[in-house]
């Protein structure tokens, strides 16, 4: 062996189906061809060059949704990670059809704490090992139950239930599997950053893990943070970035590793030459979708707004509000990542209507009491969601709400429907997508069992995008405005 190895690691996550380029500043960032460009550049210069993405290829894209994630792994097998680990969206056409997916990957997907409640078996492998050049990298998958909220309906799955459990099962890998043959350990999680610090403090250092590469939080790095010596980094989201770790080992006797420089790199069209195998691929995809969605299904007065999933917005009004009027339910207590776009209008294609509001699953209705609906309210606005990193569940209320929120003082200021203060003994029907209604307890901090008892909640839809789409056709000239609804005071 060499006195001394050099190992270049390349890593994304939460790419969301952001295939194509985008113009900023009059020039063309990301898209898939082009970061597979710079991929493939630093291998032609780099013999030891591993790529890893810590989650969340799938969703965002009409070209992902047309063809349930099919497309993306054609696309992925193009772009040609080394490895891979599971994102919680992976999981958003069920874990069979990911189960399908999985097989049509030529690369590894790995994940070690996804298993099969009856026998305990894991759905994936749980590690891959890649050897540069004599140097044997190891990397380990970790997903938990916080951002697992879409298997909540598969009752033969689960997975290890938080942090703690996870850190655990990492050590069970660590004895078990690493070998004095592995040189170093890389945990490839898609958890949050926040989550990925708590998980840091947690490893013993005799399981020997050297590095955190993570999603989720959409979290961008351009220095990695340590955590219990541990490097931890992230590389936002989309493609418009991708990170590179240089490390260097001494291999005098056993390797060791001697540098580790980090940094973020841009992907452009003016810096990275452009993979037309995987350019004409997608362009194929784009024009099937294209024919298909061009159609315009509304006008907006104006373009509006979405600009942050944690606060009020302009089309977080609307689309409450469309949902809302005429319904049955008195409020649409709207998912507000849903709503996967910064802006629409004022043109919008039934292309831009599927980007904007991917999640195709039911409207329900349940009833609660205002004593209820006020603790929902405030656990949605508790100060985990008001950090740096955040990701927890938040949402968009429609006309006729008046929240005002003191976080100095934890408490409603005015807590109000149509101009009156909700008392507890007040009912209200609420209208909420399936994927809220089968993680209520969860995201809402009241038992569904509780909610319940005050009226059998019931399906009122079966696609909220057909609802939407039926009712924006009809529609024209439509305007919404920040007015108040939710007022969060310092």
């Amino acid at each position: 062996m060499k006195k001394e190895t050099k190992v270049t690691i390349l890593h994304s996550n939460d790419i969301h189906g952001a295939f194509l380029p985008e113009e900023k500043d009059m020039v063309q960032t990301g898209g898939l061809a082009y970061m597979s460009g710079y991929v493939n550049s630093v291998r032609k210069k780099e013999k030891n060059t591993i790529f890893a993405i810590a989650g969340d290829m799938f969703k965002g894209s009409i070209i992902d949704s047309e063809f349930k994630g099919l497309s993306t792994i054609e696309l992925m097998n193009l772009l040609n990670p080394d490895v891979v680990t599971l994102g919680n969206h992976e999981v958003d056409y069920g874990l069979a059809h990911l189960l399908f997916v999985e097989k049509c990957a030529r690369f590894p997907i790995i994940n070690a704490n996804l298993f099969i409640k009856t026998n305990h078996v894991r759905l994936f492998e749980p590690y891959e090992v890649i050897d540069c050049d004599g140097i044997k990298i190891m990397f380990i998958g970790i997903i938990t139950d916080e951002v697992l909220a879409s298997t909540k309906s598969e009752g033969i799955i689960g997975s290890f239930v938080d942090v703690n459990e996870a850190a655990h099962e990492i050590g069970v890998i660590c004895d078990t599997y690493k070998t004095t043959d592995v040189d170093y350990t890389i945990l490839l999680t898609h958890i949050g950053f926040e989550n990925d610090k708590e998980l840091a403090k947690l490893l013993r250092p005799e399981w020997g893990v050297d590095l955190i590469i993570g999603g989720h939080t959409h979290t961008l790095l351009n220095n990695p943070v340590y955590e219990n010596g541990i490097p931890i980094v992230q590389a936002g989201s989309g493609t418009g970035q991708i990170g590179r770790i240089d490390l260097t080992f001494d291999c005098t006797d056993k390797p060791e590793l001697k540098a580790f420089n980090y940094h973020m790199v841009p992907i452009t069209a003016d810096t990275c030459q452009e993979n037309r195998r995987l350019s004409r691929a997608l362009s194929d995809y784009k024009s099937h979708t294209d024919e298909k969605y061009s159609r315009v299904v509304t006008t907006f007065e104006r373009e509006l707004t979405h600009p942050d999933r944690y606060q009020e917005t302009e089309l977080g009004n609307l689309f409450a509000d469309v949902m809302q009027d005429g319904s049955s339910f008195d409020i649409m207590v709207l998912g507000s990542g849903s709503l996967r776009l910064p802006k629409l209008g004022p043109i919008v294609h039934l292309q831009d209507l599927k980007e904007f509001f991917p999640y195709d699953d039911e409207l329900y209705m349940v009833k609660v009491t205002g004593e209820q609906f006020r603790h929902m309210v405030s656990h949605i606005f508790r100060e985990e969601a008001f950090q740096e990193g955040a990701h927890t569940e938040f949402y968009q209320f429609s006309k006729g709400c008046h929240f005002v929120w003191s976080r100095s003082r934890q408490e409603f200021l005015e807590f109000s429907f149509m101009g009156r203060e909700i008392e507890d003994d007040d009912e209200l029907k609420l209208g909420i997508q399936n994927f809220h209604y089968n993680n209520f307890s969860d995201f809402f901090d009241v038992p569904i069992e509780e909610v319940s008892k005050n009226m059998r909640p019931r399906m009122i839809g079966t696609s909220c995008c057909g609802i939407y789409e039926e009712l924006l056709a009809n529609s024209s000239g439509l305007d919404a405005h920040v007015e108040g609804r939710i007022t969060i005071l310092e």
